[in-house]
């Protein structure tokens, strides 16, 4: 028999029973919530269920909160009974929650590692579709809907089906300016956003290897937009580096033990994946969209695709249309593209590392003067640390806004939104039609490459600053 996948390790550990056709009814050993969970809490209640595993639950707010300076409950009025509704049910049923404020709140998928509430081997899911994001520490994440958002209170379970096995092996070492978000926006570039659907995906390779666990975390996160549910790295003594010490991570000799058992995870050496993929990192240099699809990639130094050389009429309508909607010319040099907004932060890139790579962009220049930029750190400890740090100083004395932790403009529910036709530079992950607000243009790069941008005042080559 060939040896086991990373995946196939831990999900053998979670089946409670085989269901058959490769269905199987999971144990969930983590369940994150955000500020979206009160009604499925009391859903619950009007069904007459109790939650089964408080003490597995933990929820933030992060989603439909301001991140105004100085905000509190009640900044938005309109998600002000809504955010009460989730504290008042969170209480009654026992469950953690991260206020505002408090250390720990933040993002709910930045929040996730930095709390160590996402370990090695477990399988955690939350109702966001980039719970994909905690693979990074090598367990198995992923998004889940309201109806099962509701049976994982109710059981601590949930039925899924197994997913194939994908392995993506980054071979070689980064170019000058290549962070992780380069090296996932160019894989979805080049195998496109479905070329992961059915799949889980392993992240593997020495360029892999070699990341923080903060880039690995930002590789994981853009798994969805590959199509794919999940996607994993395999801890190492980087991960356990990581995670000692953080408050819900094991402790004395539990934590011995927790680690000696989490080096037996990694995928064996004859492991057999279903679709292998190589990518060469002498090939990327830093990415920017150019579309309103995270395929829709190039390189900064690249000009914007012309839809009449892809052979696919569909796929020619398809690039034609994200052309008139981003007001951009097949042709033309992407570099070159004037912009109004530079927004630095998300669950992709709102964690220290990306601000630390933004911030020595920033230091000692401006953002041009018709650009308002904006950095959201990603949690209230990351904030902390960044004001101890002085980062927030240091983006002040640019020009940058230096805000409340949340989920912010990546998906303009809260009240932080750009307004229709004007082109902002994100760290996010989605540059969906009105991602950023109705009739907004999105173009996704990383922390520095948007600093970059916003001191330009277009979009710009990093490596060139």
């Amino acid at each position: 028999m060939p040896g086991q996948t990373l995946f196939d390790k831990i999900w053998a550990r979670h089946v409670i029973a085989d269901l058959g056709d490769d269905y199987a009814l999971l144990h969930i050993s983590r369940h994150l919530m955000h500020d979206g969970g009160g009604r499925g809490l009391q859903m619950i209640r009007d069904a007459g269920y109790s939650v089964r595993n408080p003490d597995l639950t933990f929820a933030t707010f992060d989603h439909v909160i301001s991140t105004e300076p100085g905000r509190t409950h009640e900044t938005l009025k309109p998600h002000a009974a809504r955010l009460y509704h989730m504290r008042d049910e969170a209480k009654r049923w026992g469950i953690k929650l991260f206020d505002l404020g408090e250390p720990g709140q933040g993002i709910v998928h930045v929040m996730g590692p930095e709390q160590g509430i996402s370990l090695p081997g477990t399988l955690l899911v939350c109702g966001d579709s980039h719970t994909c994001t905690h693979g990074g520490v090598g367990a198995i994440a992923f998004g889940v809907g309201a109806t099962e958002v509701i049976h994982v209170l109710a059981t601590q379970s949930l039925v899924q089906r197994k997913p194939k096995r994908m392995r993506a092996t980054f071979e070689g070492t980064r170019n000058p300016g290549v962070t992780p978000k380069d090296m996932i926006l160019f894989l979805i570039g080049q195998i496109g956003t479905a070329g992961g659907t059915g799949f889980a995906v392993e992240y593997a390779g020495s360029a892999v290897r070699a990341l923080e666990i903060e880039g690995r975390l930002t590789m994981c996160n853009l798994s969805i937009e590959l199509g794919a549910k999940i996607g994993m790295v395999a801890p190492d003594e980087k991960t356990f580096a990581f995670l000692k010490g953080r408050p819900y991570a094991p402790t004395s000799a539990l934590w011995d033990q927790a680690v000696a058992d989490w080096r037996s995870l990694p995928s064996d050496s004859d492991a057999v994946f279903d679709v292998e993929v190589k990518v060469d990192m002498s090939r990327i240099v830093p990415q920017v969209t150019w579309g309103t699809s995270p395929e829709h990639v190039i390189a900064v130094t690249d000009t914007i695709p012309d839809p009449a050389d892809a052979g696919d009429p569909d796929k020619q309508k398809s690039m034609q249309a994200a052309l008139d909607y981003m007001g951009l010319v097949a042709g033309a040099r992407l570099d070159q593209t004037r912009i109004d907004w530079a927004f630095i932060g998300s669950c992709t890139n709102g964690r220290l590392s990306d601000l630390r790579a933004a911030a020595e962009v920033a230091k000692g220049r401006k953002v041009a003067s018709h650009v308002r930029a904006w950095v959201v750190p990603g949690s209230e400890n990351v904030k902390r640390q960044a004001e101890a740090e002085g980062l927030d100083r240091i983006f002040l004395d640019a020009g940058f806004e230096w805000r409340e932790p949340g989920c912010s403009m990546c998906l303009a529910v809260n009240g932080d939104t750009i307004a229709p036709g004007q082109r902002s530079v994100s760290t996010s992950n989605r540059n969906f039609v009105g991602r950023q607000g109705p009739g907004g243009r999105t173009h996704l790069a990383s922390p520095a490459m948007t600093a970059a941008a916003a001191i330009a005042g277009r979009i710009a080559d990093v490596r060139s600053i």
